[in-house]
């Protein structure tokens, strides 16, 4: 019995150690806490069963008794007859319970009759992963109440206007006097202080939020915003179209957050560790080189990992709130709230791989705060929307050498494998393809088109949620896209998210390469075609298996990069004036390092039926530091990374177990 108890002990001990580690530092599934929880309490039972046996206490007697052996002058002195006696029976009795020593009652998880310091060590260091999981799960609910919180953020700026999200629900601070000035660099005078409105009332119908329009503003010019509630922020215009300035641009781009993850005991329960992140990069960034805007790919808030809490409004508002609670908006030198959010939506702001529409529970709660943080203070709808305004989700602007398609690819998608499977619906379809085939305005040389999943159908897991599970509208879009470049002489760039992984994709025109035209095999090529980049999580876990591979011709891989808690891109775009192209250079960063570059260029000056330049990779660390043994020696001082590589090495049972997990919860 002893004997059962001990397997049974070492076992569930493996569980909660195994299982805390992949929850609280790898995949936050829904699977895990019951499991560790469970594996706790039949733990604790089997070392209660242990200690309490009489055999147990016999070991721990005779372990007691024994005498121990001492050294006098250089010689040991001889054991009584009834030590020799009690030796022997201490070692019977350890061998029958198979005893550890105290390492290796750490190790296995079971009491040791001759440690008691170990039995209580192990016990508690199962006991302590069991508290980190319910405080990972419960901390931030429970102890950090969202309902008071005073929130202000920039949105969607222009050249002449910017819109601020507000949201104060002490009435004592009403009314709220909305003011702004021009901030003067390199002096001590700022503009007039200039008053944009006062807000009367805020009340709970839009969780005391509200949006706010500063119009007749300057282009190319910072300002401060002030609210009489001590909220303040900073932003800057864009440029007029058609001037130099409008020639160049950066923005950044990246998905997914969940508040302390990967856990930290120490940390604050609401700490976004990438938004930390975020801020470090932007603050060391040249001034030219400062982003415009971020453009937000969903899975903002996680309603569903690791468990939903409910499916009201108020649950799906307690989620944004917590979010924007985190104290990581303000830190560092250049505090992210001051860059400017421009939100889509995914499956975790409703739930896990969404395709019930919009009329469907739980999606009308999960919509309602959605709109109230997000889509008020995003850019406007397309010119050719074909919807009503009060039905449509998806946005469309230009900003300098580029304009912006934004995808809502959750609102109006129907189930995905049919031959008539949509991923935006009639209406944003129709008004996708009239952007693409609608020549942008003078200057515009980029048109980007965003979705929150990705394009290519390269992942291996969670296919069918991606554009891989609409193959026919898909085809649409990039009958459209190769087209257009054809015909416009404008390059398109695709954007995802959704992957806690980076992937960048290549899609050649068919049409081009199948012709028998001198150009074909240019065409054909290294770099050429439609390119999509794909990235995420900002803030968040790492895929532990490789999802990513290609399967054909149609989608030609060009990186995948997949570790790394805290991914995003920064897109900049500028003139060489010596070669007379526009380039884009896409700067992959992952956990604050940029570790690979690529740069696209167009002619300033399009020609109908022109081969657009390759695309080539500028900088790659992964070739730069060359052999397995140099990636070794970069990470040897991160205890961390060597464990997770140790389980990347696990063989291929590992991988089967986690893909069909991976498979099954579909969290990313």
């Amino acid at each position: 019995m002893v004997q059962f108890q001990n397997f049974i002990a070492v076992l569930t001990s493996a569980l909660v150690r195994l299982g805390s580690y992949a929850f609280l530092r790898w995949i936050p599934g829904h699977h895990f806490p019951p499991l560790i929880l469970t594996s706790l309490a039949v733990y604790l039972a089997s070392v209660w069963g242990i200690v309490r046996d009489p055999e147990f206490t016999r070991a721990q007697q005779s372990s007691r008794d024994t005498p121990k052996p001492r050294a006098k002058n250089g010689s040991a002195k001889r054991k009584s007859k009834k030590g020799d006696e009690g030796g022997r029976a201490e070692s019977q009795t350890a061998a029958i319970l198979g005893q550890p020593s105290f390492l290796g009652s750490l190790l296995k998880g079971t009491p040791s009759a001759r440690s008691k310091s170990a039995t209580w060590i192990t016990v508690g260091i199962n006991i302590l992963l069991g508290l980190f999981t319910l405080d990972f799960l419960f901390r931030g609910q429970l102890l950090y109440p969202t309902t008071d919180l005073a929130l202000s953020r920039v949105g969607y700026v222009s050249s002449s206007s910017a819109k601020i999200l507000v949201r104060e629900p002490d009435s004592s601070k009403l009314p709220l006097h909305v003011s702004y000035q021009q901030i003067v660099p390199d002096s001590e005078y700022d503009g007039n202080l200039l008053e944009a409105g006062i807000l009367y009332s805020l009340d709970e119908s839009t969780d005391y939020t509200h949006p706010i329009t500063l119009a007749g503003l300057q282009p190319a010019t910072s300002y401060r915003y002030i609210l009489s509630n001590n909220q303040s922020g900073e932003f800057t215009t864009s440029p007029l179209p058609g001037s130099d300035a409008a020639n160049r641009l950066t923005f950044l781009t990246s998905s997914c957050i969940k508040p302390n993850f990967p856990y930290n005991p120490l940390s604050h329960p609401l700490r976004i560790f990438g938004i930390e992140t975020l801020s470090e990069v932007i603050s060391k960034l040249p001034s030219l080189s400062k982003p415009s805007f971020m453009l937000f790919l969903g899975d903002f808030i996680y309603i569903d990992v690791p468990f939903r809490f409910g499916s009201s409004i108020s649950h799906y508002r307690n989620e944004y709130r917590r979010v924007y609670s985190s104290p990581s908006w303000h830190s560092a030198p250049e505090p992210a709230i001051n860059t400017p959010w421009l939100h889509t939506l995914d499956d975790h702001e409703i739930a896990n791989d969404w395709h019930a529409g919009n009329t469907t529970a739980p999606y009308p709660a999960a919509a309602e705060p959605y709109v109230h943080y997000h889509i008020s203070v995003n850019p406007p709808i397309p010119e050719s929307s074909f919807a009503i305004p009060s039905n449509t989700s998806y946005f469309s602007f230009t900003s300098g050498p580029a304009s912006f398609f934004l995808l809502d690819t959750r609102a109006y998608r129907s189930a995905p494998g049919n031959d008539d499977s949509t991923m935006l619906g009639s209406a944003q379809l129709k008004s996708l393809l009239a952007y693409i085939s609608r020549p942008g305005p003078a200057g515009v040389k980029w048109k980007i088109i965003t979705s929150s999943v990705p394009f290519t159908k390269n992942w291996q897991v969670g296919t069918a949620d991606t554009w891989g599970g609409f193959p026919h509208e898909r085809r649409t879009i990039f009958d459209a896209l190769w087209r257009a470049e054809r015909d416009l002489g404008v390059r398109f760039i695709l954007l995802s998210g959704d992957r806690h992984e980076f992937g960048a994709t290549r899609f050649p025109d068919p049409l081009l390469y199948a012709t028998s035209s001198p150009d074909a095999v240019a065409v054909a090529g290294p770099g050429k075609g439609v390119h999509e980049f794909c990235v995420g999580p900002l803030s968040m876990f790492y895929l532990p298996i490789r999802s990513y591979g290609q399967a054909d011709d149609d989608d030609v891989a060009v990186k995948y990069l997949p570790d790394g808690n805290s991914k995003f891109g920064a897109i900049n775009i500028d003139v060489d004036e010596k070669s007379g192209v526009s380039v884009l250079i896409y700067s992959l960063y992952i956990d604050g390092e940029v570790v690979w570059k690529y740069r696209l260029a167009v002619p300033l000056v399009p020609e109908k039926g022109r081969i657009l330049p390759p695309g080539e990779v500028l900088y790659d660390r992964e070739e730069e530091e060359g052999s397995a043994l140099a990636k070794l020696e970069r990470i040897a001082g991160d205890w961390e990374q060597r464990i997770r590589n140790s389980w990347e090495f696990g063989g291929e049972l590992v991988n089967m177990v986690l893909g069909g997990f991976l498979r099954a919860e579909r969290i990313d």
